[in-house]
């Protein structure tokens, strides 16, 4: 019998990953994504083969992180051997705009998965994964952070991201849950959300170096992140939940890396040499030198372009109300214990991201060329 494993927040970047993992290693999977009025579903549309389909081990659901009855429902219809609880509203900046949601969806929400867990009578049976983050960490109290450093959350995603760390500990000491916290740091891909950080970063990038934008727009360009590939990170959620003991881990790469130096890799990877100039809100990105051989690779005409030309600039209205100015993960346990390892480095990420996003791109410069209507993809 093939273990049947659930996964919320399957749409997701995270979700679309793991599902192909799990897919490999013979797993029924099941998904919960959000009901909305146009499909949502590009990150896994290349898995699902519909309900038609005699071969099919992948199936979608409708759910809310925010219904407790729906979710019991489907934990008792589903009865899965794996629960991975990867659904949250994830964004740092809009949960200062949608706090209560916020807390509703990502820390309410964990309880309400455990507690269905619970009241099922599933305990025996199932396994728990919790998508914790970095963000706990918020204003450091140590560097590297590991699995014993304090939290100190600075943003109300943070805030409820510790409630659900705390409850999955509570439930696993209180009812012999076997649940994990995954403390993931910052983790990317060519399927990262377009507002995050780094694909806002890949994706201005290939649209300047097509001639499709002028300006990138960021706000604190000296906040450090430990960026890893997310394709790393969901292999390291299944093995947390192959270990004999539920415990909590922390994933992440040990390295980081200021904003503005990811900036600079990913204007590089299209032949476009970038230094800064200024401070705080007046600082520019200015092009230093243009490598037309390195673009021709690429197949891209920097002919547009010109040294000295402003390509990035401040906005204030990215600043947080509070900052998170550097996260540094330890991940030493995983390495010794479950002996993870690392497949990507930061060039092999923002190299992925790249050659993503400038085929994205091209598609639409095509389109656009054509006399075709492209979307804007303004925030």
């Amino acid at each position: 019998m093939a273990k049947v494993a659930l996964i919320t927040g399957v749409t997701g970047q995270d979700g679309a990953y793991l599902s192909e993992f799990l897919l490999s290693k013979g797993y029924e999977v099941h998904g919960i994504k959000r009901r909305a009025s146009l499909f949502n579903t590009d990150r896994i549309d290349h898995l699902f083969e519909g309900h038609h389909c005699k071969h099919n081990n992948f199936y979608l659901h409708y759910g809310d992180m925010t219904d407790s009855m729906n979710l019991t429902r489907l934990i008792a219809d589903i009865c899965p051997d794996e629960i991975y609880n990867l659904a949250a509203q994830s964004h740092v900046a809009v949960s200062f705009e949608t706090p209560e949601y916020t807390a509703n969806a990502d820390g309410i929400g964990t309880l309400r998965i455990l507690d269905a867990v619970r009241f099922l009578k599933l305990i025996d049976k199932c396994r728990i994964y919790q998508a914790s983050t970095s963000e706990l960490y918020g204003k450091v109290q140590e560097i590297p952070q590991n699995e014993k450093t304090p939290f100190y959350p600075r943003s109300p995603y943070a805030v409820a991201k510790m409630y659900a760390y705390w409850i999955t500990v509570n439930y696993r000491e209180a009812y012999n849950v076997f649940a994990c916290n995954g403390i993931l740091f910052n983790h990317e891909s060519p399927v990262r959300g377009e507002t995050f950080v780094t694909r806002k970063i890949t994706r201005a990038a290939a649209k300047i170096s097509l001639n499709l934008q002028e300006k990138l727009y960021l706000g604190n360009l000296d906040a450090k992140r430990d960026w890893g590939h997310a394709k790393d990170y969901v292999k390291m959620m299944w093995m947390i939940l192959q270990y004999k003991d539920p415990e909590d881990w922390v994933i992440a790469t040990g390295q980081t890396t200021m904003v503005r130096d990811f900036v600079k890799l990913a204007f590089e990877y299209c032949g476009i040499a970038l230094e800064f100039v200024g401070k705080g809100i007046d600082e520019k990105g200015v092009i230093a030198k243009l490598d037309f051989h390195k673009a021709k690779e690429h197949h891209l005409d920097l002919s547009h372009l010109k040294i000295g030309q402003e390509l990035v600039c401040v906005d204030p209205q990215y600043f947080r109300p509070t900052e998170v100015d550097l996260l540094l993960g330890d991940p030493s346990k995983a390495e010794e214990k479950l002996g993870w390892n690392r497949e990507f480095n930061l060039e092999d990420l923002v190299c992925d991201m790249m050659r993503s996003d400038l085929k994205l791109m091209n598609k639409d410069k095509y389109l656009q060329e054509g006399g075709y209507t492209i979307m804007r993809y303004y925030e």
